[in-house]
C-alpha cells in the first residue's frame, strides 16, 4: 500500500513540475510575443524615419543644386558687372584725355582771339591791315572746321541754334551722332558757362544764350 501511495506522489509531483514548466514556457512565449510586437513597431518607426530621411536627402540635394545654380548666376552677374565697370573706367579715361585735348585747343583759340582783339584796338587808331585780318580769319576757319566742328560742344550749340532751342539729351544724341556719355559731359560743361540750361530730371537741354539768328548760317 505504501508503494502505491509513493508512486502516486511521484506522478503528482511530476505533473506539478510539468505544469510549472508549462506555465514558465507560456510566460516565455508571452514575453517573446510582447517583445516581437515592440520590435515590429520599432521596425515600422525605423521604416518611417528612413523614408523621412530619404525625402529630406532629396530635398537637400535639390536645394544644393539650386544654390549651385544661384552661385553660377551670381558669378556670371559679377563678371558682367566687372566688365561693365572696366568699360566705364575706360570711357572715363577716354573722356579725360579728350577733355585735356580740348583744353589745349581752347587755349590756342583764346590766344588767337586775344590777337584779334588787339588788332581791333589797333584798327581804331590806324588804317586796317586787311592781310593780317584775312590771315587771322583763315586760322579761325581752320580751327572751327577741322577741330571744333567735330566736337560735342560745337555740334550741340549748332543744333540748338536751329529750329528747336529745347531738346532732350536723347534727341541731341540722335541729331549729332555723338555718344550719350560725351553728350552728358558736354551739356554739363555748357551749362557751367551758362550757354545752356540743363534739367537733369527731364534730361531737357535749353539754349540759354543765342549767339546768332536762325538764318545767319543759311546758305544764300
Amino acid at each position: 500500500m505504501s508503494e502505491k501511495k509513493s508512486a502516486i506522489e511521484i506522478i503528482e509531483n511530476s505533473l506539478r513540475s510539468v505544469e510549472d514548466n508549462f506555465k514558465q514556457f507560456i510566460d516565455v512565449l508571452e514575453t517573446a510575443k510582447t517583445e516581437l510586437l515592440v520590435l515590429e513597431k520599432d521596425k515600422e518607426q525605423l521604416s518611417r524615419d528612413k523614408k523621412t530621411l530619404e525625402e529630406e536627402k532629396v530635398q537637400l540635394e535639390q536645394e544644393k543644386a539650386k544654390l549651385e545654380k544661384d552661385k553660377q548666376v551670381l558669378e556670371e552677374e559679377t563678371h558682367k558687372l566687372s566688365l561693365e565697370k572696366q568699360e566705364r573706367d575706360k570711357k572715363i579715361g577716354t573722356m579725360t584725355e579728350e577733355q585735356k585735348r580740348l583744353l589745349k585747343e581752347y587755349e590756342k583759340v583764346k590766344i588767337e582771339l586775344s590777337k584779334f582783339a588787339r588788332l581791333a584796338e589797333e584798327a581804331e587808331s590806324q588804317d586796317l591791315d586787311f592781310e593780317r585780318i584775312t590771315a587771322l580769319l583763315s586760322i579761325f576757319r581752320v580751327l572751327v572746321e577741322k577741330i571744333w566742328q567735330g566736337q560735342a560742344h560745337y555740334r550741340i550749340l549748332m543744333t540748338l541754334h536751329g529750329e528747336k532751342e529745347t531738346m532732350t539729351r536723347e534727341e541731341l544724341k540722335n541729331s549729332t551722332g555723338i555718344g550719350g556719355a560725351y553728350i552728358l559731359r558736354a551739356v554739363q560743361e555748357l551749362a557751367n558757362v551758362e550757354l545752356v540750361d540743363h534739367d537733369i530730371d527731364t534730361s531737357q537741354v535749353t539754349l540759354r544764350q543765342r549767339l546768332y539768328s536762325k538764318k545767319a548760317l543759311d546758305e544764300k
